[in-house]
């Protein structure tokens, strides 16, 4: 490797999704190196534009190369910014891989390379079911966007759900627990760590919103207020399909943060969205395009051993679909779509928005990748909740 360094560490503080997360949101180009002290040789992991392309693990190579790797818990990492000239085997996105990774190595089919640090799956078989037992992470903090900074103590809300604002944070230092009320209690649904946004791009939109749950600091955290303002005035630069595009993403979150309540106080019932309906498969060249909703509407759907888990329902002006230049694609990594006949879509044309994508600042592409990512992890988050009910 003849490039430079640009970015090293150690996977005990920096963990294998944190490392791809952060090279994935800087479109990084170059080598990941990994050492550890169990393993022979190195693991090497290829990137372009922030996607992994190819990888190499002691006999494994491409995506299952990558997927061991989130076994080693314990080692060193560098990454050398340098010209790729390797053959793409990979084709999923960063978040994509990210969040299979961590559902793999939650379900204990990745082995752990070394001495067990923790037992992973014992703690998540006993873990309250109330928790969330992902760890979001957000890139680094833009501070040219931050005019104030505020402190809240352990057990301090920050927020509660219900209550209306129009204010926007990042997390500075400390973790926060987001969650929702149920019938049977509070409901966590994920964590925040450093780098994550309190608020939502409906927020920018609208101005005052109303928040769709309560957040509460764990140990003491610090928080920078943003200019909202600012923000504000970016976004409403944006054309209308870009717009329609988060604001599509945004309601994703708040469908599926609602389903994951649903799922917890009481079991799934498919009847409930789909009875008597006639539905046809979406196809898979959602890979490379994102369409909207004309007429119609298309169901995401989990395949489950004990039978198909409906997750929420898009609807019209909905836009769903793999974002390359955003690297986000919330429903495909381990879910199906289904649609009523009358579907009709619109195509959005992706080069004339990753041209408006590449004018954004990088607050508001890290607050939209923050929005992405949390999509994700609460769509595993509440297949996890049926799957916890499921017989065994």
């Amino acid at each position: 490797m003849n490039g430079n360094s640009v970015l090293k560490g150690d996977l005990r503080f920096l963990s294998l999704s944190d490392v791809l997360q952060i090279l994935g949101e800087n479109n990084k180009t170059g080598t990941l190196r990994i050492r550890s002290q169990y393993a022979p040789k190195a693991g090497l992991i290829y990137f372009m534009n922030g996607n992994p392309v190819n990888a190499i693990a002691g006999q494994l190579n491409g995506l299952d190369a990558i997927y061991s790797l989130f076994g080693w818990t314990q080692g060193k990492f560098e990454l050398h910014e340098e010209e790729v000239r390797v053959r793409r085997v990979v084709n999923k996105s960063t978040i994509q891989i990210i969040m299979d990774g961590l559902r793999m190595f939650d379900d204990g089919l990745i082995k752990i390379l070394g001495p067990s640090i923790n037992d992973t799956d014992s703690a998540l078989k006993g873990q309250d079911k109330r928790e969330g037992s992902f760890i979001v992470k957000g890139p680094r903090v833009d501070y040219m966007y931050i005019v104030d900074e505020e402190q809240f103590a352990d057990g301090e809300k920050i927020f509660k759900e219900g209550a209306h604002g129009n204010w926007i944070w990042i997390i500075l230092e400390g973790m926060v627990k987001v969650s929702k009320k149920t019938k049977k209690g509070p409901l966590t649904i994920v964590r925040l760590g450093e780098g994550c946004f309190l608020g939502t791009l409906t927020c920018l939109a609208h101005g005052v919103n109303r928040r769709s749950a309560t957040v509460t600091a764990i140990g003491d955290v610090s928080l920078g207020l943003l200019d909202s303002q600012r923000l504000s005035g970016d976004f409403a630069c944006l054309s209308p399909d870009f717009k329609g595009l988060l604001l599509s993403l945004d309601d994703r979150l708040r469908k599926i943060s609602g389903r994951a309540v649903n799922l917890f106080v009481k079991k799934h019932d498919i009847n409930e969205f789909i009875e008597g309906q006639d539905l046809i498969p979406v196809r898979d060249t959602l890979e490379e395009n994102v369409f909207y909703i004309k007429k119609g509407e298309v169901y995401v759907i989990k395949r489950t051993p004990s039978g198909d888990l409906p997750l929420i329902t898009l609807e019209k002006n909905d836009a769903f679909g793999y974002v390359p230049f955003m690297n986000i694609s919330p429903e495909l990594p381990f879910t199906s779509l289904l649609a009523s006949k009358d579907l009709k879509l619109g195509k959005l044309e992706t080069k004339s928005l990753k041209k408006e994508y590449d004018q954004l600042s990088g607050t508001l592409r890290n607050l939209i990748y923050y929005v992405s990512s949390n999509v994700s992890v609460t769509t595993r988050f509440a297949i996890n909740l049926q799957e916890r009910e499921s017989p065994s």
